[in-house]
């Protein structure tokens, strides 16, 4: 399963735009979205070319292959726009070799308060805008970072393939790998 994952598109056009060029190049199976797609919040600066409006299109016109979670920035008026499910706390992906990621947008669980997990699962969050990749213990712990507002100057997301989660630049560039 090719998988892409996303979080705090934060209603940047711009960004949104180079993220679905490199989707358009990764042609992933699902794409994963950790929340906080449209709304700026009111602790962040506005983002670059903030219009969430150019957003909603774009991502409905990947409806059939997303699976969203809903951010603290997500509210009744999102849903009513997006053609796709962003108002669940949590997903759960199912691999076929039987592991669960389990995806928060990580203002309920984030690494330090997990749910509970079966041995060798994973665990995606977004939230921190942070790039984050490691194993703690038997889980494997995953933050594609933020695509508008990086908090470690980073425009950023994520793939899954052949077994290996690899952070990106938004430029496509590989930053950093784990296998799975």
């Amino acid at each position: 399963m090719k998988l892409l994952i996303a979080s705090d598109i934060h209603g940047s056009a711009a960004c949104c735009r180079q993220l679905m060029a490199r989707i358009e190049e990764f042609a992933p199976d699902r794409i994963l979205l950790l929340g906080d797609l449209l709304y700026h919040g009111p602790r962040n600066d506005l983002p670059e070319e903030y219009a969430p409006k150019q957003v909603i299109p774009m991502l409905n016109s990947l409806k059939d292959r997303i699976t969203a979670v809903r951010g603290n920035c997500e509210a009744e008026v999102d849903q009513m726009v997006l053609e796709f499910p962003v108002m669940a706390d949590y997903a759960n992906i199912l691999f076929p070799d039987g592991r669960v990621l389990f995806a928060t947008h990580g203002h309920h669980f984030d690494p330090d308060h997990l749910p509970p997990l079966a041995a060798g699962s994973a665990f995606a969050f977004g939230h921190v805008h942070v790039k984050h990749l490691e194993r703690k213990g038997d889980i494997l712990i995953l933050n594609p970072g933020s695509v508008s507002i990086p908090k470690d100057g980073t425009h950023s997301y994520m793939t899954f393939e052949d077994g290996v989660f690899t952070t990106r630049r938004l430029s496509s560039e590989a930053l950093d790998s784990l296998a799975w």
